[in-house]
């Protein structure tokens, strides 16, 4: 299975984001962490799956003092069966690690970092409301390889409010320049409550333009595979082998336990959420408060029915775009075919040029990349 450790604190919150995240917030670094210990323990006494990957995500995990950081690991290794060969991801913010801390976290058995670079235009930077500038991201690039990280992914943001073509392709060919081992490219959703959106609906900010953001997504695919990069994923791609281990579990459909304020967890037919205000998930941990779902700090949570787990199977693994879902996996996991559970959706959606089938392996076409979200809403029961 995979563990997920949210980390809800930031420096300073992003125009765009709608992450469950606060600022200010530095006096309960201390009492979170121990609550965060104590989730961990109470779930590691109920599921005793090995882990493949852990992923400290957020928020900004590194703004923790390492120390703190050391505590969480540390127990992680010690509570639940860690995989020798485990994928341990950690996301940091550029201009705000040093090589000390960098080196520290390596030496916590953090090997993978992940970097929210989002652009490499300041224009953009100040737009997204980000604390970095263009020069921070190649610094902390430079840092993190010093300190021994040899998988490092970039997050990049397109589709935004007045971004050209020309500034996204410069953004591509600076991140690929430093080489990273993976990108993950995310095409900007206005959320609702964000800064940003409010200033789109007054008129502050010109409205994203989607037929330029799928233009922008066509030519970041060709620029990556030009580079040697390998597109796994609707939004990833990757030198071969450096494929996100922890993503993949969600991808498809496998068991994963979040710990944290708002953090999911799915497994065993059920999926609950916490409760995402920080000072709530203290109490909830520290009281040891009673819930009918497998940790104290749940809000809530359902039952998921093998017709849910086989729709959500399916929208999940097609995110995949060369493994897509397979027959003998699919029968292997549900005892049925997907001809006989699906076999009136994969025509419809073969027909209309968004699926390719062939009757061992279902998976999106090219044009279905671009329409998603219309495919998977087909799978999911009504």
């Amino acid at each position: 299975m995979a563990l997920y450790l949210h980390i809800p604190f930031c420096q300073a919150r992003c125009s765009y984001c709608d992450f469950n995240t606060y600022v200010g917030l530095d006096h309960l670094y201390q009492p979170y962490v121990s609550a965060l210990i104590q989730e961990g323990r109470l779930l590691a006494q109920q599921y005793s799956q090995p882990v493949g990957s852990l992923f400290l995500g957020g928020g900004t995990p590194t703004v923790l003092p390492i120390e703190l950081l050391r505590q969480v690991l540390t127990t992680c290794f010690e509570i639940f069966v860690v995989e020798d060969s485990a994928e341990i991801t950690s996301e940091a913010n550029p201009g705000t690690v040093s090589l000390d801390y960098l080196q520290a976290l390596r030496g916590l058995g953090v090997n993978r970092l992940s970097l929210g670079a989002q652009s490499f235009d300041e224009g953009e930077l100040a737009m997204l409301e980000r604390i970095h500038d263009v020069q921070h991201v190649g610094l902390t690039f430079e840092r993190a390889r010093a300190a021994g990280f040899d998988n490092l992914n970039l997050d990049l943001i397109y589709g935004l409010p007045g971004q050209t073509l020309t500034s996204w392709v410069h953004t591509l060919e600076c991140a690929l320049g430093l080489a990273p081992e993976h990108v993950s490219l995310y095409c900007l959703t206005l959320e609702e409550g964000t800064p940003m959106r409010d200033r789109v609906l007054a008129g502050r900010l010109p409205a994203p333009d989607p037929d330029l953001a799928a233009d922008m997504y066509e030519s970041a695919a060709e620029c990556l595979a030009s580079k040697g990069y390998r597109q796994y994923e609707i939004s990833n791609w990757s030198l071969p082998g450096y494929e996100c281990a922890h993503n993949l579990t969600y991808w498809r459909n496998r068991p994963y336990l979040g710990l944290g304020a708002g953090a999911h967890s799915w497994g065993v037919g059920l999926r609950w959420w916490n409760v995402r205000p920080v000072m709530a998930y203290i109490h909830r941990l520290m009281g040891a408060r009673q819930t009918p779902w497998p940790s104290p700090a749940a809000e809530d949570g359902e039952r998921i029915s093998r017709l849910l787990e086989m729709g959500e199977t399916l929208m999940l693994g097609l995110r995949l775009v060369y493994e897509g879902v397979a027959e003998a996996d699919f029968h292997q996991r549900f005892g049925v075919s997907l001809e006989e559970t699906y076999g009136d959706v994969i025509h419809e959606l073969t027909g209309a040029g968004l699926l390719a089938w062939d009757q061992t392996r279902l998976c999106l076409s090219e044009r279905g990349r671009l329409l998603g979200n219309q495919v998977f809403a087909k799978f999911l029961p009504s």
